[in-house]
């Protein structure tokens, strides 16, 4: 028995996954559009979301949209934006009640397809242009965004160290895109961008819950139909050429120093070594049972945390820690220690399959939500591949300790970069 069930049908311009499960009261439908990350487009894609989200045509005002959701039984809606290797995504998610479970019989889930449709197809506009207000509203909200990163200085950091690492690369633009090409988007831009986005984007719909595939499929093809189109491929993948370790220091007014240090794992989701990969970042630094946890912060008393992550489509690797600036050569010393320990084979079997126990663990904890189903299923649609999640668990529960050596000698550390406050005066 398959731990998911996907369903995959080619529609008018999209694809439509359904997976049908009783795990739910409610069924989530979820619309993703993916783009190739580029800088003229980036912050107007960025906004966009968040200018349909906000009124439609049929439902001009917030409120009036808000009040419709409520109809629907307390209906949400949401949208999100995310990088996953070179692409920008956009997320429009709508939960509803399954009618199932209603005793008046409202066909709930053909009027959640029918509204996703009217977000995503019949905006509020006039003119070829947004709505002059909502744009200039959202506008102002998309830069409170942008600078929320640069006050959250554990964010900020990380965003600095994909700026550095990452450089004339796309993956170093921001997901929200650039405080100074806010002010130049019209209603009139925007919406040029909307037309041309819905004609070229790569777009997905997932449905999950308790649902009928045939009802499903005929809802979704009577309310949603979009131009033929071949989703944009990335030119350029090649791994980068590490020829330095760049260093950077950056001085700002902070009381705690946040030293982030990225590493190319030349490996990407799907490639027969991800797997291996995963269980050695947990090993490295993904949970409070590895190596960065425990000797870095715990034993060295260096760090107030110290933890490290996957980018999973663009096989970086990049370590997270907040530190006191005179610490700081320490901790880099240390830090390449645990790397160079994973890398010569010094872990043990009981480390080994605690990491395997905590990251299946993970994953199913993560498919607990509708929404955690969708987001693990598009890593195949981002990656051209076809890795389910029984073949997922299996091979990284088979993954041996050879393997994981043998994956981290493709590891390069690229760059340190370190936010530090100003020297102390004497």
């Amino acid at each position: 028995m398959s731990v998911i069930s996907e369903i995959v049908k080619d529609m008018n311009g999209y694809k439509l996954h359904i997976v049908n499960t009783e795990k739910y009261k409610t069924n989530t439908l979820v619309w993703k559009m993916k783009a190739p990350l580029n800088q003229e487009e980036v912050t107007l894609r960025a906004l966009l979301p968040y200018v349909l989200q906000s009124n439609s045509k049929s439902y001009p005002s917030t409120a009036k949209l808000r009040s419709y959701l409520d109809e629907l039984y307390g209906a949400t809606l949401h949208v999100d934006l995310s990088k996953k290797g070179e692409f920008h995504i956009i997320s429009f998610a709508i939960e509803i009640a399954n009618e199932k479970f209603l005793k008046d019989g409202t066909p709930l889930l053909r009027k959640g397809i029918d509204l996703l449709a009217e977000i995503i197809t019949n905006p509020n506009i006039s003119e070829d242009a947004f709505d002059a207000r909502t744009v200039e509203k959202e506008k102002r909200t998309l830069k409170q965004r942008i600078q929320s990163v640069y006050d959250d200085k554990m964010r900020y950091a990380s965003s600095r160290l994909v700026e550095e690492m990452c450089k004339g690369e796309p993956y170093a633009l921001h997901v929200h895109g650039e405080m100074d090409a806010v002010d130049q988007i019209t209603p009139e831009s925007l919406y040029q961008y909307f037309k041309k986005a819905l004609a070229d984007d790569e777009l997905d719909l997932y449905v999950i819950g308790d649902v009928v595939e045939e009802e499903v499929t005929a809802a979704a093809k009577e309310t949603l139909q979009f131009s033929s189109r071949t989703p944009k491929s990335l030119t350029d993948n090649e791994p980068k050429q590490i020829e330095k370790v760049e260093e950077i220091k950056e001085v700002q007014d902070v009381k705690q120093g946040k030293l982030n240090i990225g590493f190319r794992t030349n490996v990407v989701y799907g490639d027969p070594e991800y797997f291996a990969l995963q269980v050695l970042n947990g090993i490295y630094g993904g949970f409070s049972h590895s190596k960065l946890f425990i000797n870095v912060r715990e034993k060295a008393s260096l760090a107030y945390y110290a933890a490290s992550r996957l980018e999973s489509h663009k096989g970086l690797l990049m370590v997270m820690s907040g530190i006191d600036q005179k610490n700081y050569e320490q901790a880099v010393s240390i830090i390449n220690e645990q790397m160079k320990a994973v890398k010569d084979g010094d872990f043990n079997e009981q480390e080994l399959q605690q990491t395997k126990a905590v990251l299946k663990n993970q994953i199913l904890e993560t498919i607990d939500t509708a929404r955690g189903i969708v987001e693990v299923l598009y890593h195949n649609v981002v990656s051209k591949k076809n890795v389910t999640l029984d073949e997922w668990i299996q091979k990284m529960d088979a993954t041996t300790k050879e393997d994981i050596v043998k994956v981290a000698d493709k590891i390069q550390l690229d760059t340190i970069y370190f936010l530090t406050g100003k020297e102390e005066s004497a």
